[in-house]
């Protein structure tokens, strides 16, 4: 089966933002592209939702709806209590009659399941038995107890979630019936396929809300002032939401509702140091809960007015629903754990030297690579998660070492400019043609105090670059052939100049000997012809083959 989240490769773009976004590091960066370890994976959606790509997308289960319907059994939509923020001024009836658009049979509200829930959590405040519990309507909390946190695993409440007791609900009253569950959440996938037989399939609300659009279909507005006086429980998908809904008697307990995952890890980290006791703890993975799900719509990020409409939906009263056999709303959690081999210190410090960091001050943690420091980078690259060359600094260091020592080790002089007309780079070979002992004398220094400024500004105004122009650098006495290139992208001048002051001199003093020798021609060409004058008569045709050949020569000697 084909992970819940899955990767639009063409889509990667080597940003690392899914990964530092993960709070348990599940991402394996490969061929330049981020891969979810399934194994290690939580669910909790952070990366669909931070990827600034859409590289990655939700695995799609509408078209097993789709079969459920065709098979002719009745389905029946289990719909999470934050459809109401995510269909603005929708109500269960008016989901409904979507629904049965659709094909389903019904719907009912997944918080009839959370009310059998909190009855559950009541019981075992009252008995007293755990100094701590954690709820466990979180299918993602779950999972990162059961991978990532196993000391709490005791502190887990042993009771299904809401969408499995209303789901189990359903089936009890309809026992051929097909049950699907609708709400934000990701991972309640993951929760349906582990726990066969009680929830047939799982949607998204962007699941939903895409097929119904493909078929035209919209959730109307509610137009009932009053909705039914029941639905205590209808206030679980926020923050505080099931302490809320719960009927508190002081038992000896503190009550806290913890959202978003950093919170929570930080609080299971508590319950491991023994700094935690006599507590109920609301742990919700997604910030405010679920209206603050992964699935709510990834444009639709409005928690105020999301809290609010919750808040108006809910009652004071529970529903009247006759509870499921106790048995069947147990609930077994068991250690999963996850193979992360860890390195030893040798190990990851062999691999920062390999990132160029030999010391503690050159450990930037930037976290550009999506890890929180480089030692715990180092330690996903013997993981096999990560590479060094996501290390951007090492990149930038590398690449800059690179292009300087190409630049400085070449035989031709290079100088940077900005459009200032400051130096901003200058190689050894310019060094040497400029006469410049140390470049920190010229860097940052406008190109004046130099060379004339004039060609750089032409080029740089004029858009028009220079190629191998020769010219003479009088205070240097150097003659060079200088190629200017303006890079409008970078807003850089680059001047490139060859020493070209031999070649000029032993130009010249060719010039000089041919001149000379031009000049001995003529000489003897002139006495030449007075002696052929002389003895014109003895020669004959003789006469005008000398000259010729002796001009010929003179051109010859011209063109050298």
């Amino acid at each position: 089966m084909n992970h819940y989240i899955q990767l639009k490769k063409s889509n990667c773009k080597n940003c690392y933002k899914c990964i530092r976004h993960c709070p348990v590091k599940s991402i394996r960066f490969a061929d330049h592209q981020a891969h979810i370890v399934k194994e290690q994976c939580i669910l909790c959606g952070e990366c669909f939702v931070a990827c600034p790509q859409n590289a990655k997308q939700i695995r799609n289960d509408v078209e097993i709806v789709r079969k459920l319907i065709e098979s002719g059994r009745p389905v029946y939509a289990s719909v999470a209590p934050a459809f109401v923020a995510n269909y603005a001024g929708s109500d269960i009836e008016t989901m409904e009659e979507a629904l049965k658009k659709l094909g389903f049979a019904g719907a009912g509200e997944t918080a009839i399941g959370a009310t059998m829930i909190k009855k559950q959590y009541e019981e075992m405040i009252q008995e007293g038995k755990q100094k701590i519990i954690i709820s466990s309507c979180c299918h993602t909390v779950n999972s990162l107890i059961q991978k990532y946190h196993p000391e709490a695993l005791p502190y887990l409440a042993n009771v299904i979630s809401p969408m499995q007791a209303h789901c189990l609900k359903l089936k009890e009253e309809i026992p051929e019936a097909y049950t699907v569950f609708i709400g934000p959440c990701i991972s309640k996938k993951e929760e349906a396929d582990q726990y066969a037989g009680i929830v047939d399939c799982v949607l998204t609300f962007e699941e939903l809300t895409d097929w119904l659009k493909e078929n035209a279909i919209t959730v109307a507005k509610s137009n009932r002032k009053t909705v039914g006086e029941e639905g205590r429980a209808r206030l679980f998908p926020v923050s505080g939401g099931i302490l809320r809904s719960m009927m508190i008697q002081d038992a000896g307990y503190d009550y806290l509702a913890i959202d978003g995952l950093d919170k929570c890890i930080s609080a299971l980290s508590n319950i491991a140091s023994g700094n935690l006791t006599n507590c109920f703890i609301e742990m919700s993975a997604c910030s405010g809960s679920c209206i603050g799900g992964p699935a709510m719509g990834k444009e639709h990020r409005t928690p105020i007015s999301d809290y609010i409409a919750v808040n108006h939906y809910a009652k004071e009263t529970d529903f009247d629903v006759s509870s499921l056999p106790k048995e069947k709303l147990k609930k077994n959690f068991t250690y999963y754990g996850h193979n992360n081999q860890m390195p030893g210190s040798s190990a990851i410090q062999e691999i920062l030297k390999k990132m160029g960091k030999t010391s503690s001050e050159q450990e930037l943690n930037c976290g550009s690579c999506g890890y929180n420091t480089c030692r715990e980078k180092a330690i996903a690259v013997y993981q096999g998660k990560a590479d060094l060359t996501m290390c951007l600094p090492y990149l930038k260091e590398k690449a800059e070492n690179f292009s300087d020592n190409i630049i400085y080790n070449m035989p031709n002089g290079v100088i940077v400019l900005n459009e200032d007309l400051e130096v901003q780079q200058i190689n050894r070979a310019a060094k040497q043609i400029l006469n410049i002992q140390n470049k920190r004398d010229i860097l940052g220094a406008p190109v004046v105090r130099i060379l004339n400024p004039t060609a750089y500004f032409e080029v740089m105004t004029g858009n028009r670059n220079v190629h191998d122009k020769r010219i003479y650098l009088t205070e240097y006495q150097k003659y060079i052939e200088e190629t200017i290139i303006y890079d409008k992208t970078y807003h850089i001048i680059i001047s490139i100049m060859k020493d070209v002051t031999e070649e000029e001199r032993y130009r010249q003093q060719k010039e000089t000997i041919s001149k000379k020798s031009i000049e001995i021609t003529d000489k003897v060409i002139e006495k030449q012809m007075r002696i052929v004058q002389e003895i014109a008569s003895l020669l004959g045709e003789t006469t005008a083959e000398t000259k010729i050949a002796l001009t010929n020569l003179k051109e010859t000697l011209k063109n050298e």
